[in-house]
């Protein structure tokens, strides 16, 4: 390229009065001073040093990631345990709410049994009462009847009678 710059401008003048040949000239010095001061070797340590920073970097990106990898997993873990306890939990709760069940069951049973016994105990109380009740009434209604049968039938001469009777039989009796 820079030789068809010089080819083009070496026209009419020679190459020393021509501006291209100059800008040529320059570039070439520039490019000469670049490779005397290691410019190249310089740009190529910066390169360096900001891939090694790069990679570093990279290096850091990869551990953080091994890290949160680690916690993700140990949380994982966790999570799991976690669930199994709730599991088990439940299993244990819905055991104790059966035997509760069963528990409230028997006893529901038990206090009918109590209250069926009771009811029981007293009609019977309540039928000896009538029982009482009506022997009682059976023998007012038989003392009134027998009472009316012996004024009817018994006259003051059978009352003596048995007075005497009565009597007499005392003085056995003691004897």
């Amino acid at each position: 390229m820079l030789l068809t710059i010089l080819a083009e401008g070496a026209g009419t003048g020679g190459p020393l009065m021509d501006p291209t040949f100059w800008v040529a000239v320059g570039v070439l010095v520039v490019f000469a001073i670049m490779l005397w001061t290691k410019v190249p070797k310089i740009v190529g340590g910066m390169l360096d040093n900001k891939i090694a920073e790069i990679k570093k970097t990279l290096d850091e990106a990869a551990d953080l990631r091994k890290e949160a990898e680690a916690l993700k997993a140990e949380y994982e873990a966790k999570t799991a345990g976690a669930q199994a306890e709730i599991e088990a939990l439940m299993d244990s709760a819905e055991k104790e709410a059966a035997v509760m069940v069963n528990e409230a069951e028997a006893e529901a049973k038990a206090l009918i049994a109590r209250r069926k016994r009771m009811a029981e105990d007293k009609i019977g109380a309540a039928e000896r009462s009538a029982i009482a009740a009506v022997r009682a009434k059976a023998a007012m209604a038989a003392t009134k009847a027998a009472e009316a049968l012996i004024v009817a039938r018994h006259d003051a001469a059978a009352d003596k009678s048995l007075v005497d009777k009565a009597i007499g039989d005392i003085g056995k009796t003691l004897n």
